[in-house]
């Protein structure tokens, strides 16, 4: 007992160091990498409560952004592109829960999978999840799958749109809308550029607000009357902290530092969500609903890009 405890001290440790070296880089993806490797490599939790710190890190660092938020940006934003969210939300369970029966994929297994691709990810699956009565297994097939989508958009997309040459603006939106959680779309947006982050995380938090029908919806179904349906205090947060940047006098230091702290806190955010990314996650990679996963992404990805392009 002895060994193990300093064993995961020294693996704390270690962590921790890496994490103070990849901050100042400011880069989540390396930061996401650096943590799923050490993982892998140890085969053992970096952190104690990883999972927890990861969430509130993501949520803080969104809440930080909002002050650099004007409100009536943030109105226009939203208004401008509601219609695409709710187009994007509805067809993507449509055609999701489609394929989950095309593919003979298990039906709670098709429900998670189809829901966190069309609203936010985990979030989303893990919040389903006792609605419906998914057994665990196919509630960590499910998280571990979108947690390797999530790593592949986080390197791929910025990439793509390079070579595309997006505009910050369009970037933004497709982020948005075809990576899977909240802290894969704003890390992966914000390796693209401020502008981009900014719309990512808006519409991104707009799109998450489609859990809340999802869970009615689907307590109706299970006659599941317990279902905790609430709006994330995150988002509200979020939506106060762009109210105060935009009404309040801030001095302009204040929102220097803010992006600064929100950068630094995506990337602690990234490395303890990759943190979680292990031997046991790779291992779930197989089955109907990987093919589920992976082909209802690949349909998503393009036909939104696509869409993207000829509305923009």
């Amino acid at each position: 007992m002895a060994l193990k405890t300093t064993a995961e001290k020294i693996t704390a440790g270690a962590a921790v160091l890496v994490l103070a070296v990849l901050v100042p880089l400011g880069n989540p993806a390396l930061a996401l990498l650096a943590a799923s490797l050490m993982t892998v490599v140890l085969n053992r939790p970096l952190l104690p409560g990883a999972g927890t710190l990861g969430t509130y890190s993501l949520q803080t660092a969104i809440v930080l952004l909002g002050l650099k938020l004007n409100m009536q940006q943030l109105w226009a934003i939203s208004a401008n592109y509601s219609l695409l969210v709710t187009g994007y939300v509805l067809t993507t369970i449509a055609v999701g829960l489609a394929l989950g029966l095309l593919l003979r994929n298990e039906r709670n297994s098709s429900r998670l999978i189809t829901s966190g691709t069309a609203i936010c990810g985990g979030t989303t699956i893990a919040s389903l999840s006792p609605v419906i009565h998914a057994r665990p297994e196919q509630t960590g097939v499910a998280l571990a799958i979108i947690f390797i989508l999530n790593a592949v958009a986080l390197f791929s997309f910025p990439a793509i749109g390079h070579s595309l040459q997006l505009s910050q603006e369009q970037f933004g939106i497709w982020a948005a809308l075809a990576i899977h959680d909240t802290s894969s779309v704003v890390a992966t947006a914000a390796l693209y550029g401020e502008e981009a982050a900014e719309v990512a995380t808006t519409l991104k938090l707009g799109r998450t607000l489609w859990l809340i029908p999802l869970l009615l919806v689907f307590s109706l179904i299970e006659r599941a009357p317990n279902a905790k349906l609430r709006i994330p205090g995150f988002i509200l947060a979020f939506l106060l902290a762009s109210a105060a940047g935009s009404l309040l006098p801030l001095p302009a230091v204040v929102s220097s530092w803010a992006g600064m702290l929100s950068k630094a806190l995506l990337v602690c955010a990234l490395f303890f969500i990759g943190s979680q990314i292990n031997r046991a996650t790779l291992r779930n990679l197989r089955g109907a609903a990987l093919w589920h996963a992976v082909l209802l992404w690949v349909l998503v990805v393009p036909a939104t890009l696509g869409l993207i392009l000829y509305l923009t």
